[in-house]
């Protein structure tokens, strides 16, 4: 699990990078909450079914989607599961039970209230888990996928990952209760609030989490408090909105990263040279696979138009053939060798 914070660390800096670079569209990194990541992964079932908001890709690395995965999505080419239809890090896996991620906030929590449902209809004996933030539970549709799941007695894990801002809005402007534990027992929800920077903690509370929802089939509201380090996209600047002593407190005491490397270090299960080699070794795993994405074509243009109806309606194809046209005029004007023909 260590060596997977890592190297999600790592892919983080080199694909903020890239972004700067040009040579994607855009990031968003997971400094910071990384122990929620795979504290939470690790206590789940392989095919427990996961929505996840935007910054849960350490959940996805622990399920084994590979770095080649990832950077085929986030460079769109034609190895992308999405086809190049999705934003960068907005990912998505049916193999590993991870619905894709949609970039409208707090879309997925209802949604995951209606898939829990579904499971317990069907009498699996398995569970949904809904990631989202602290801004997330400001929207209308956390209250209904809240009442939803608990009227319903749906099994699913509400994970708030409370990371102290929703973008630039800290959590002091966002509610005057405390926090978003305590909106779960008004719905009649079990709660727990954790240390999110505690990998154990959060594998514990999850686990006992999990137990409740698949045992009991009902829904648990677990709150990670966290914090976010880094800015909340490349579109993004968290000077602007807190200082840098802040930042740098949460990065170099209380990150959950070092927290665990001490942790090792003191038990004689790690050292300083295995820390280089680790290092050196998910940097070129990084930039490897970055590399070869890079080369890959982008999907064909087709592929716009395709899966949006199980057949392409007339309309469509109008449109594809219009595209075409306007290709063949003003070629000169795009990549289209970058292109699949």
């Amino acid at each position: 699990m260590y060596r997977q914070m890592v190297l999600l660390s790592t892919m983080d800096r080199i694909m903020y990078d890239s972004q700067r670079q040009g040579r994607i569209s855009f990031y968003m990194t997971n400094y910071g909450e990384e122990a929620t990541h795979f504290g939470s992964a690790a206590a789940l079932d392989p095919h427990d079914v996961v929505f996840g908001q935007y910054r849960e890709a350490g959940v996805l690395l622990y399920r084994g989607f590979t770095l080649d995965d990832f950077m085929n999505q986030c460079y769109a080419n034609t190895l992308d599961i999405g086809k190049g239809k999705q934003m960068p890090v907005h990912y998505g896996s049916k193999a590993l039970n991870f619905v894709t991620i949609s970039s409208p906030l707090a879309t997925q929590m209802p949604q995951a209230s209606g898939a829990a449902y579904a499971l317990k209809r069907r009498g699996d004996r398995k569970c949904v888990i809904c990631y989202f933030g602290d801004g997330a539970a400001s929207e209308g549709d956390a209250h209904a996928a809240f009442n939803f799941a608990a009227t319903l007695s749906a099994p699913v894990i509400f994970f708030c990952r409370n990371n102290g801002y929703a973008i630039s809005t800290p959590t002091s402007e966002q509610y005057k209760g405390d926090g978003i534990a305590s909106r779960g027992s008004g719905y009649g929800m079990a709660v727990v609030r954790v240390d999110g920077n505690d990998l154990f903690a959060v594998y514990v509370a999850t686990k006992a989490a999990r137990k409740i929802a698949v045992e009991e089939n009902a829904p648990v509201l677990v709150e990670a408090m966290t914090y976010r380090v880094g800015h909340h996209s490349t579109s993004d600047d968290w000077s602007a909105y807190r200082g840098a002593d802040e930042v740098s407190h949460w990065d170099k005491i209380d990150h959950p990263i070092i927290r665990l490397r001490l942790f090792l270090t003191k038990q004689g299960w790690w050292n300083d040279n295995l820390e280089s080699e680790l290092k050196k070794e998910c940097r070129e795993g990084v930039i490897n696979a970055m590399k070869k994405a890079e080369k890959i074509q982008k999907p064909n243009l087709y592929e716009v138009f395709n899966d949006v109806y199980d057949g392409m309606p007339e309309i469509l194809k109008e449109q594809y053939k219009n595209l075409e046209e306007h290709l063949e005029k003003h070629q000169d004007e795009y990549p289209l060798d970058k292109f699949e023909r």
